[in-house]
Formats: C-alpha cells, structure tokens, sequence
C-alpha cells in the first residue's frame, strides 16, 4: 500500500535567515509520530533539470509515502510534462505559500493556477492550500473580511478565493512549529491519506471480487501492448537567445556613446524597454506622466541624452538599417565605462547581480564610484513607485525578465520595426526578437534578401492565429494550443521556420491530448489520426509519426472499423499488423474459449 503526494511552491519569504529553515514537508516528515524511515533524494525532471526533491518514508507503520516537493513554480513553464504527470500520479496535492511575498502569490494565481486546474481535471484529488507566515506589516489575522493587510501581505480572504477556485482545504500556518505542523496541517493531511487508503482498499477489493467468479476455465491471456515510443522535451535556450543578440549586434537600433564620442556601444530599444521604464521614457514609449516617479525621470534626463544624428560618426551595421539607430550620449563617465558589462547583464536575464558587481568593481576599482554605478542600475530595473533594494535585484521576480515583460510588446505596433502581412491583415513585430530566436528569420533579416530592407513581409501557407501563436513563442518560450489540429498546425509552421524546440514541444502536446482520450471518445471522434500521420511524416516529424503508427496499432480494433484506416501505406499497414493489439493469435484463442464455454453451457467470465 502507498500514498503519493505532491508539494508545489514556495513558504520562505526570500531572505537569507529563511533559506537555513527546514520546508513545511522536511519539517512535517521529521516531526510527525506516524512518519518513520525518511529518506530524501533530489530528482530531475522530463527536461533533465533538477526541479524537486523526493522523499521516501514509512507511515502507520507500514504505508510507503512517496513524497515530490517542488518548490519552483518554474517547472510549469520549462517541464509541464513533468508537472502534469506528478499531479496525475498524486492522492493528494499540497500548495503552500508565504503570506509575506505578495508578488509570487500572484503570479500562482495568475499563470499557474488556470494550469493546475487544468491538469486536476483529468483526475480527481483533495488539494490542500497551505498559507504560511505570520504577516510583517500587522498582526496575523484570520477574520476573512480584515482588510488591514491588503498591501504587501497575502491576505486570508484572498486565500480562501483560491481555495474556493481550486475546490481545495485551506489552511493558515503562522508558524513552523508543533502545533501547527502536527495537529493542524499533519491532522488534514493524515486525514486524506487515510481516505486515499481506504479508497484503494475498495477498489482492491472489487477486482478481487471479479476475478474470483469463474475459476474452471480460464480464457487466453492478454499480453500488453508495446510500450510507446518516449518523446523527450528539449531544454530552454532562450535566456542564450536574447544574450547572443548583444554578442552579434544584430538588428541594432541604438546606439551609446561617451560625450566624447570616441566609442560606441549597441543595443536594441526593445530589449531595453522589456526591462525598465526608464528606457521607455527616454525612448517615448512612455511619458512622466505614465512613469509617475521623480527619481526615474531625474535619473534619466542626468544618465542620458538622446542627440541629433548629425554629429556623430556613421555605425556600421552589416546590412542597410530601414530605421537608422537612435543615437544616445551616456553622460555618466563611470557608468559609461561600465555600460557594456551592464548591457551583459540585462541581456542574460538580469538576475546574475552579484557578478554584476564582481564585474563593476574589478573594472573601476573605486568603492564610491562602483556604488554609484550600483545604484543607477537599481533605478534602471526599477518599478515605478517602489523602491529597489538589492535583495529586488536578486530575486526571483526579476529572474525569468523576458517571457513576462516582452509579452507587454507582443503584437503591438510600439516600437515595430517589421509588419508581417497575412490573411488580409497585419502583424507588427520587432526584427530583434525575431533575429534571436529563429536562424530563418535571423538569415531572411540580415542576408541578400528582399525583406531585409522592407517593412512589410507577406508570409504565405499559414493561417494568422497559427502564425500569431508561433510569434507568441518566440516572444515569451511558452505555447498553449487549444486543440490536436491547432497544435499541427503550429508545428508546421515550426518546421516551416525550423524553430525545433516549439516543434517538439507541438509533438508532445498532440501525443499527451491523443493519450488521455477514452476509448469511446477515440472510436467516435471526427479527427483523423491518419491524417496527423501523414502530416507528421511530410514535415519531417519522425518521432511523432513513429508514435502516431504505435498508437493505431495499439488501439487496432478502433481503427481498423474506420475508413481513413484504408488511406494507410503498404508499409505502414504491414507495420500497424506486426505490433498491432491485441494480436490475431489472441483474438483466435478468445473465439475457441467462447465456444468451448457455450458447449459446457456455462457463463463466460469474459464475454
């Protein structure tokens, strides 16, 4: 007997004496009187990071408990394969958070919650909801409607909505302690593990039940099926992406000088306006009236000065520029010398702070001036009406910078530089991202190419919303198909544009959809599975089209009734009959038991 259970989040509040505690499930596993055996391994995930960690224990004395903590929200984004398999493998889901760190909590509730709830769909599961913290700006407080702590603080009615949106048991955890680590959360989910047992204590029973009815002839037995071919997902590189844009300088629009304007430094306005709203007020993509904050607007007109074209030396750039760059002059002589580490650092993601600093003070070698420069850069990533700390700097809200904040920009015509033309309408882009992120583009921008000095680009044999969705992509390194036909579609427009890790990430949608289909939804569905084979196979998806041809022979007694089953190839029939399930030679054993059975005119306990 065994109960999974799965721990998705973060309880800590982000400071450094918080790191050195033991997690709500450490804390519960080593404290609880029912947990014995506890042994703790750190696992990775589909795409081969490590992304949470697995603990092994004995409870009731002889219940194994399979415990996966993932306190990365990340895992969502660059592995939902895995999450969505951890939480159909759980009896019980466990979501904590600290009531202090208002900004994750609202980044669970609005980009992971709707795919949680997508994923408990499929399966049935008592989900636990577990704030945890005593609030720092007042007293903790349970009266659901306090509104004394709206601010900074995750509040209790807030959490009971989540609750109630998630069908799940809420729980507030003031403190790591005994009491309300062993009586209070241990209590309820000692609770549901005993209900889990018990529901698979019954379900134990009924096959037994069945299979004791009939022991005098027993009929043939059926073999499984081949195991499907396994499709692996391919890790991340878009950080990489966006960081060999600055190395190549390609698509640059901007241009940072010294005041004597000896040198030259290129960036791009759209990775910069991703980052911070003082570039989208030197660059007007903003007004101090949107900014709404002094020290951003003094920093700005003391840090830069965006100069006529007329007195600076040409830029060379490659390829003619449609736009020329918008030259800047960088008044800060110790920032200026700094600027490219600085870029360095925006462009890898803005998270790696603190070898911005190595790199700051090994160039200039002056404590003043390198805290100087410091503080200008915290002003750079600052939001408007905050105010940075260099905790700020290094926080996970900063960490995954581009998927989030170059969204803001996606399909919009701020700062466009290129109009795709499809359908009769039109679709603003930006070359730099597109550049980055797919070679085609990169080679259809910057070579012997019409589009390369146009504006407008037509683009042919894919529908909008498919090419919308792949710009999408590119923009933020996450898809969501709505349906198997719309996924096709996209992947082909990947391969089109031979973005292969969206086509992947394409193939393991399709095959996931197609997996959790039932049977009777399977024989009736109007999609022709033959029809993605035979697309998969003209656009040179080998893997999906390999496990497409598994999976009809697999489900042989379905497809073979349908008439797209006779559009199949020579080769591939001969392949769907060799693996196919179950096998002529089982279905030949089952027909003599059936009239073996009627000549003893006894009950068939399979027919």
């Amino acid at each position: 007997r065994s109960v999974n259970i799965v721990a998705f989040g973060n309880e800590r509040d982000g400071l450094p004496e918080d790191n050195e505690q033991p997690s709500l499930i450490q804390s519960y596993l080593g404290r609880s009187a029912l947990i014995s055996q506890v042994d703790s391994s750190l696992s990775t995930g589909h795409v081969g990071n490590p992304v949470f960690t697995e603990y092994q224990a004995c409870a009731f004395g002889n219940v194994r408990l399979v415990v996966h903590d993932c306190p990365v929200w990340d895992i969502f984004d660059s592995d939902w394969y895995t999450s969505r398999s951890l939480i159909g493998g759980a009896d019980i889901v466990v979501i904590k958070y600290s009531v202090n760190d208002k900004a994750l909590f609202q980044e669970l509730k609005d980009s992971y919650v709707p795919m949680i709830k997508k994923a408990l769909n499929l399966c049935s599961v008592p989900v636990i909801i577990s704030a945890i913290g005593a609030r720092k700006n007042g007293v903790p407080c349970t009266c659901p409607l306090c509104t004394s702590d709206r601010r900074s603080c995750v509040t209790t009615s807030e959490g009971v909505q989540l609750a109630k949106e998630l069908g799940a048991t809420y729980l507030e955890l003031h403190a790591l302690n005994d009491f309300y680590i062993q009586k209070y959360f241990g209590g309820v989910l000692e609770y549901f593990m005993i209900q889990s047992l018990n529901q698979k204590s019954s379900e134990k029973m009924k096959k037994r039940k069945k299979t004791q009815k009939c022991h005098r002839v027993q009929p043939p037995q059926l073999e499984q099926p081949e195991k499907m071919p396994i499709l692996k997902g391919e890790a991340s590189h878009y950080d990489a992406d966006l960081h060999n844009l600055l190395c190549c300088c390609q698509c640059a629009d901007v241009a940072f000088y010294p005041e004597d304007l000896s040198t030259v430094v290129e960036a791009h306005k759209i990775i910069l306006c991703s980052v911070s709203h003082l570039f989208m007020l030197l660059f007007e993509v903003k007004s101090p009236a949107d900014i709404r904050d002094a020290s951003i607007v003094r920093t700005a007109q003391s840090l830069f000065a965006v100069e006529s074209e007329a007195v600076f030396p040409p830029v060379s750039r490659g390829v003619p520029a449609c736009v020329p760059p918008v030259r800047v002059v960088v008044k800060d002589s110790a920032f200026c010398s700094c600027l490219p580490d600085i870029l360095h650092f925006i462009y890898s993601g803005a998270f790696q702070w603190e070898r911005l600093e190595e790199d700051v003070k090994k160039k200039l070698k002056d404590p003043e001036k390198t805290e100087h420069v410091l503080e200008k850069v915290k002003c750079i990533l600052k939001t408007p009406g905050k105010l940075n700390t260099a905790k700020d700097c290094r926080s996970h809200q900063i960490k995954r910078l581009y998927n989030t904040s170059l969204r803001l920009f996606f399909n919009t015509p701020i700062l466009a530089d290129v109009i795709f033309k499809i359908q009769g309408a039109t679709v603003p882009a930006h070359r730099a991202v597109l550049v980055a992120r797919c070679e085609v583009m990169a080679a259809m921008f910057n070579g012997n190419y019409l589009e390369a000095n146009s504006i407008l680009v037509p683009v042919y044999g894919v529908s909008k919303d498919t090419f919308l969705s792949f710009l999408e992509y590119l923009y933020t390194d996450s898809c969501c198909p709505a349906s198997i036909l719309q996924a096709m579609s996209l992947l082909i427009c990947a391969e089109m544009y031979q973005v292969m890790r969206l086509q992947h990430i394409c193939e393991l949608y399709i095959i996931t959809q197609l997996q959790s289909m039932p049977s009777r939804e399977l024989a009736s569905t109007s999609l022709s599975i033959v029809s993605l084979l035979k697309k998969a196979k003209f656009h040179n998806s080998d893997c999906l089209s390999t496990w497409l041809l598994h999976f009809i022979a697999t489900n042989y007694l379905i497809f073979s009734q349908k008439p797209e089953f006779q559009d199949l190839s020579v080769e591939e029939r001969n392949f769907v009959e060799m693996h196919r399930w179950p096998s002529s030679l089982y279905l030949k054993q089952l027909a003599d038991y059936r009239n073996y059975i009627h000549s003893q005119k006894c009950h068939c306990a399979v027919m």
